[in-house]
């Protein structure tokens, strides 16, 4: 029945697509929390009223932060080719993805990161400098504890959007279920692969947004 309605659908293919997709949004998702995670805390840090408060250091952070969130992701790519190219040997694959995934996605979760830590109530970080806390234990003991649901939920919503940057990628060639629709379905007038490419990256958003709903949930609990 599947390949009556699906004619076009090469399974095992189909099968590789979805891996290379789950291959891209997981590692992406990891260097974007990394390193959003170290860019907010610098933003909220250096801010205004912040315990690291620095109007020069904040100013180059949220330069960069606006430059790489202006930039449209499929023209970033391009812009990394290059970058790409020095680092990871190739510009073709989902590995030749990343660089660009995380440097589009970090800006946009460090914003996040900003809106959660700010969201932290003031008195319990001025409890804590008036016990004599050390800013490392204000950090990693009041402001990213208290901020861990807020910053879960950042997290979901941005690596929702980097499961369809993975998708815009695959157009250039970074594989995935992007580009199977793409030079598979599209090119071919095949779109019964269209759709089942749609539907698989339906299923994965809806996976990562139960995912991080759950624990979002499980955390504010605590």
């Amino acid at each position: 029945m599947f390949e009556q309605l699906f004619p076009n659908v090469q399974v095992d293919d189909m099968i590789t697509a979805t891996n290379e997709t789950l291959f891209m949004t997981f590692f992406s998702v990891l260097g974007t929390f990394i390193f959003g995670l170290l860019l907010g805390l610098l933003l909220y840090l250096t801010g205004p009223g912040g315990i690291w408060q620095n109007k020069i250091a904040n100013w180059i952070t949220a330069a960069f932060v606006n430059v790489f969130r202006a930039i449209p992701f499929i023209i970033l790519i391009l812009l990394l080719f290059p970058f790409t190219d020095f680092f990871v040997g190739t510009i073709r694959g989902p590995s030749a993805a990343l660089p660009a995934l995380i440097i589009g996605g970090a800006p946009f979760y460090a914003r996040l990161v900003e809106i959660a830590l700010k969201e932290v109530d003031k008195g319990v970080i001025e409890a804590a400098k008036a016990m004599g806390a050390k800013y490392r234990t204000i950090i990693f003991k009041v402001l990213l504890p208290e901020s861990t649901p807020a910053l879960i939920s950042g997290l979901t919503v941005t690596a929702i959007a980097l499961i369809s940057y993975t998708a815009v990628a695959g157009v250039i060639g970074a594989g995935g279920l992007g580009d199977f629709a793409y030079f598979y379905g599209f090119q071919r007038n095949s779109f019964d692969v269209v759709f089942v490419c749609t539907v698989l990256i339906v299923i994965i958003v809806f996976v990562f947004q139960f995912i991080g709903d759950f624990a979002s949930r499980k955390l504010d609990k605590r």
